[in-house]
């Protein structure tokens, strides 16, 4: 099914836009140097980063946007995003916010691109045939 129906694929780039350009807004409020993102981010370890991070999110967003790259950018969002939790983690800060977007970047990309879950789509049978396998596989490297 790489040619999702008409609704399934607005949905999905609707999301892909969404989380694109709140991915783009917050990089150019880096690159402004916004007084309120300056000091959160100064306050989480990244003084003299700022602007490198805002490089690499708006690099994430237009690959995340363009269809002939949206499968980089997804990877990119994933880690960019698991990078964010983990600093809101650590600060003991809401991470709601970079969740909600990651999830919503992977669901707009599986409404869009349904082969994104390639993995899940297999039969049950061949999913179960590959557990020992990969039982096996480790054991055996172990000994």
């Amino acid at each position: 099914m790489n040619n999702p129906s008409g609704m399934r694929a607005i949905a999905g780039n609707s999301l892909i836009v969404i989380g694109g350009l709140i991915l783009a807004a917050s990089a150019i409020a880096k690159f402004a140097q916004v007084p309120l993102v300056v000091a959160k981010l100064n306050g989480f370890g990244f003084e003299g980063n700022i602007r490198l991070i805002a490089a690499g999110e708006i690099t994430t967003a237009i690959l995340f946007l363009v269809p002939a790259t949206r499968w980089g950018g997804l990877l990119l969002v994933s880690s960019f995003m698991g990078g964010v939790i983990a600093t809101h983690m650590q600060h003991g800060e809401s991470y709601l916010a970079p969740s909600i977007l990651l999830a919503l970047s992977w669901l707009g990309a599986w409404l869009r691109h349904p082969e994104i879950a390639w993995s899940l789509n297999r039969p049950t049978a061949m999913r179960s045939e590959a557990k020992p396998a990969v039982g096996q596989a480790l054991k055996a490297g172990a000994n």
